[in-house]
């Protein structure tokens, strides 16, 4: 898969490209109602013998428009998104950098230098798609916009449980922590990407070592609690028990961040500056304080035990 990376205004031709079938899209967290999109622009290249392309943009336009000044958060971190995409088999992706220049774009030269300019012949796009400066141009403006240059492919809105399938179901859904929603929605598990970091080192002493994940601020990261995970140590899967949390057994005062610790069964080495992955699978129980640290060790025994009947039941 190409990446082509384009700054407003860009200095790209038409021949600069091959004829392409594109999915347009924000596409965070690629659910399945995105994968449809993604999924029928290449089927439609492949009918008519074009290249599949994706257009995303980056960073959110919440980001530029919007009034928060924190980092936004996302389900599919820029990085997550390319390799997701590349994964299936599109021939070309567009990273589109969202500026406040851009978002200025009117929905007529939207269409003519990002569309069109760029040798698209067919668009396909979800059905409330909007695009050039105030999200104006919509999927039923698009024809007028053509001037038959390009035709188009609307995929009508995607539902599970009679409920939308989108990010922002999504969203409340990891906040939550629950991770089975999310494989449903998405029809993946949720992954995070983080380095192996210096931690207090209290669970070696207590018997269960455990792997200080320092994640990206990017991503969207659940309640405090424990959950069942699998973790990617140098190209291989562990299972294993994680805490998301403050540690409130051994601080009096709560932390500004909460700390991500994995405890991987079967697993011992040294593995500090290494990158790692966390597949999150279900929630175990919430963070709780406990009286003393025989109360919790007994209690990582616990969830340690509940983590592995998870894991036996779903492989069964």
């Amino acid at each position: 898969m190409k990446v082509i990376a384009i700054e407003h205004p860009h200095q790209f031709n038409s021949d600069d490209f091959p004829e392409l079938v594109m999915a347009l899209g924000f596409f965070d967290g690629i659910h399945k109602g995105h994968q449809i999109v993604i999924q029928t622009a290449k089927k439609k290249a492949d009918e008519m013998n074009l290249k599949s392309a994706v257009m995303t943009f980056d960073p959110h336009p919440s980001a530029v428009l919007g009034r928060k000044t924190e980092n936004i958060r996302y389900i599919t971190p820029l990085e997550d998104k390319v390799d997701i995409i590349e994964s299936m088999e599109i021939d070309y992706l567009f990273i589109v950098h969202f500026s406040k220049e851009f978002a200025s774009v009117l929905p007529e030269r939207f269409v003519d230098e990002y569309i069109a300019g760029l040798n698209v012949r067919h668009v396909v796009a979800g059905f409330d798609y909007s695009y050039g400066r105030y999200g104006q141009g919509s999927m039923e403006d698009l024809p007028v916009y053509a001037q038959g240059r390009f035709s188009q492919t609307v995929v009508e809105k995607q539902t599970l449980e009679d409920e939308k399938v989108s990010s922002t179901r999504i969203r409340e859904t990891l906040g939550n922590g629950n991770f089975s929603d999310f494989y449903h929605l998405a029809g993946r598990r949720y992954l995070t990407k983080g380095h192996v970091v210096h931690g207090e080192k209290r669970g070696r002493k207590l018997g269960f070592p455990t792997a200080n994940i320092e994640v990206s601020d990017d991503y969207i990261f659940p309640a405090a609690g424990v959950y069942a995970v699998r973790i990617k140590i140098s190209g291989k899967w562990y299972y294993g028990v994680c805490n998301v949390g403050y540690k409130p057994t051994f601080h009096e005062e709560k932390p500004k961040y909460p700390t991500v610790e994995v405890h991987a069964l079967e697993f011992s080495g040294d593995i500090y500056g290494n990158q790692v992955s966390v597949e999150w699978h279900t929630r175990l129980r919430s963070e709780k304080k406990f009286s003393g640290l025989e109360a919790l060790v007994a209690q990582i025994e616990t969830d340690k035990q509940n983590a592995i009947a998870y894991f036996a039941k779903l492989e069964a």
